[in-house]
């Protein structure tokens, strides 16, 4: 009970976490440049947010160096917006991520006799991996004829993680070579892919745990590959 507790903890401050960052978070459209995606073309641009307005320029590499064409840009509007021209569009960019990941589920397969097992376990890790977010905006007339505007989120990440953990020492564990139970301290590393909606952040982790402890050669998830759900608070 202790242990969900903690893992509940976990959950939760992570979620806050993601509340306190969302203006600086991957989810928010923040100034930079952007791969403008149409149906015909696809395009270097630059984006310049400006409170509740977005103004997107042409942008192109001169002499090694980035050139913006501050003369003709897109303006955007998070508002109701008066033109009567329809827009759709994607925005994509790629990044370096950099992740806190918790898993609060790991499914073990079953070996040395003990059965398919689905653990909760407090645990947290650093994610290093290869990031795309995109940013589908669209713009068409609601049934007032207003122009309305949505933009929505989308990113994916895949990469390593590395971090520690818990997880319950005892006979059956051990098979029957440990007499007494406690709470060891394990290192986990392995593959996570997440994928983030707007502000929503999920995704599936492969990985192997290590006991830190003298027990380890009897641990019988010692090094065995498990599969996990995963939640990511963006940290760059």
């Amino acid at each position: 009970m202790a242990k969900l507790f903690l893992t509940l903890l976990v959950i939760v401050i992570l979620f806050s976490g993601c509340n306190i960052l969302q203006k600086s978070a991957k989810q928010e459209l923040t100034d930079g440049f952007y791969i403008k995606i149409t149906e015909h073309k696809k395009e270097k641009v630059y984006v310049d947010v400006i409170e509740d307005s977005v103004l997107v320029y042409p942008a192109t590499t001169y002499n090694n160096k980035a050139a913006i064409d501050t003369v003709r840009s897109l303006k955007l509007q998070t508002s109701e917006y008066e033109s009567k021209e329809d827009l759709e569009f994607t925005l994509s960019q790629n990044s370096f991520d950099i992740d806190f990941l918790v898993v609060p589920a790991k499914f073990r397969f079953p070996t040395k006799n003990v059965p398919t097992q689905l653990n909760s376990e407090l645990n947290g890790s650093v994610f290093l991996g290869y990031r795309t977010d995109r940013y589908y905006i669209k713009r068409k007339p609601n049934s007032l004829n207003i122009q309305e505007q949505r933009i929505t989120h989308l990113g994916y990440s895949m990469g390593l993680f590395t971090g520690i953990g818990n997880t319950f020492m005892s006979p059956t564990t051990t098979n029957d070579r440990l007499l007494q139970e406690y709470d060891g301290l394990v290192w986990s590393k392995g593959l996570a892919v997440i994928i983030g909606l707007n502000n929503f952040s999920v995704g599936i982790a492969f990985g192997f745990d290590n006991l830190l402890d003298q027990n380890s050669s009897i641990w019988i998830y010692e090094n065995k590959p498990w599969l996990g759900i995963a939640l990511g608070l963006n940290l760059n």
